[in-house]
């Protein structure tokens, strides 16, 4: 069984490993809707009693996510509530996975550091935190994961210096948990899977349960973080470059996308 949503569809045909593929054409932006759909698909998660692991692909080779936008139709909860997604998700006892392919940069990037592991193509996956380049800061929650992952100073690297980052280079700091071969990316993650989904589920609960009794960010400081992110729209430095970023093409399939990391930093000089 598989279920659709206007960004997203969800293959039940296992009860053990549910597989969501993310497809928001043209470039898998995420906004309002998606981050309402995923808070609807946790509580689904929650429910499922013989649930083990989620994992989230994308239909779009070029970009798994492309950012976080704030155009088109607001949340119904008025401001999404991806910080409480997220926190539940990782509370559960489901193990969920983002197996990525193609470029994957703020509330994309944020969205995959929420989930528990992070699987990617060697050759195809590009990373990045391009935000403060734009005059905005990360609001969900890359300020708080990162530096756990990676370390105080390449967070500082990552998120002050707005650039894109290879496959390679994200294992080696931590961002992800492997950089596999394409070819050999979705066989790796479906023996991980099939490893897991064999072990007993009560088993795997504690385990994770300890883990994050160490391995979680403050939600108090997630939340503040993306209360400021909601009001850094209204900064002066924002406001100087949005029209300068949907002249070049911000949200828009084409180069200006492609290699963000690289465009964001000739939109000021100063």
């Amino acid at each position: 069984m598989s279920t659709a949503t206007p960004t997203f569809v969800t293959d039940k045909s296992s009860p053990s490993h549910w597989r969501v593929t993310l497809d928001s054409p043209p470039i898998n932006l995420i906004d309002d809707g998606m981050y309402d759909a995923f808070y609807d698909l946790v509580g689904e998660i929650e429910a499922a009693p013989n649930l083990k692991v989620v994992s989230f692909e994308s239909a779009n080779n070029d970009f798994f996510l492309a950012h976080y936008t704030s155009a088109g139709p607001r949340s119904r909860f008025g401001v999404p509530r991806w910080i409480e997604a997220a926190r539940r998700m990782a509370e559960s006892s489901v193990l969920s996975i983002a197996v990525i392919r193609g470029r994957i940069r703020g509330g994309g990037s944020e969205f995959a550091l929420g989930l528990d592991m992070r699987f990617a193509s060697r050759e195809k996956a590009i990373f990045g935190q391009p935000e403060v380049g734009t005059g905005l800061i990360p609001g969900g929650g890359a300020l708080q994961r990162l530096p756990l992952l990676v370390g105080r100073a390449r967070a500082l690297e990552i998120i002050l210096g707005g650039d894109d980052f290879d496959a390679d280079t994200a294992e080696r700091y931590g961002w992800i948990n492997r950089a596999v071969p394409d070819a050999e990316l979705d066989g790796f993650v479906a023996n991980f899977v099939a490893r897991v989904v064999s072990f007993d589920k009560q088993a795997l609960a504690a385990a994770k349960s300890f883990i994050n009794a160490t391995g979680l960010p403050d939600p108090a400081q997630l939340q503040s973080t993306q209360d400021l992110f909601f009001k850094t729209f209204e900064w002066a430095g924002f406001k100087e470059r949005a029209p300068l970023l949907r002249e070049r093409g911000i949200g828009q399939p084409g180069d200006f996308e492609l290699r963000l990391g690289h465009h964001i930093a000739t939109i000021s000089k100063k």
